[in-house]
């Protein structure tokens, strides 16, 4: 069963923030693992039609995940995540930016702090899963290439694939 998508994108120029908010029809734990393990990651952290695969992740305070988005005909497009923070099932903190192949930041590209949160929206009904995600910039023309980049689509064709992994989990 889909849940009702809660989905919000909202940006603040003056914060340079960008605040997701997105429920899923899922209990805690496994949106969790979703998060936070590369064999789940893969399956769903790439707009569509692009694919995930995981380099290397380790996910605990002082490691990383290096990962490529890859399109149909094989370009990859490579990204890291050094995590800082980790309070399991409820948040994470990390850096994400856009690296080589080698894992070698691209200091031409962004790089955002991202804090994610879980929590369990309501306790009547079927379990759900509210996750909150804001991701911080630098500077507005940071904020700005981003969003040029095309991530607010992105992120609405990555979270339908989540949705979608969710249904065959549960």
């Amino acid at each position: 069963m889909k849940a009702d998508v809660q989905f919000e994108f909202l940006v603040d120029e003056e914060k340079n923030t960008i605040t997701i908010k997105r429920k899923f029809a899922a209990r805690r734990q496994l949106v969790w693992n979703c998060y936070t393990q590369s064999e789940l990651l893969d399956r769903w952290f790439a707009p569509k039609p692009l694919t995930t695969k995981t380099k290397f992740m380790d996910f605990s305070e002082g490691g990383h995940w290096h990962y490529a988005m890859v399109e149909p005909h094989g370009q990859e497009y490579w990204g890291r995540m050094d995590y800082q923070t980790i309070r399991p099932i409820d948040s994470y903190t990390s850096l994400d930016g856009f690296c080589d192949a080698t894992g070698e930041l691209n200091p031409a590209l962004p790089r955002s702090r991202w804090h994610v949160a879980f929590s369990d929206p309501s306790a009547a009904g079927a379990p759900h899963t509210l996750v909150e995600t804001v991701v911080s910039y630098a500077s507005p023309e940071a904020l700005r290439q981003v969003m040029q980049m095309g991530l607010k689509e992105g992120l609405t064709s990555t979270l339908e694939r989540l949705d979608e992994l969710l249904l065959e989990l549960v």
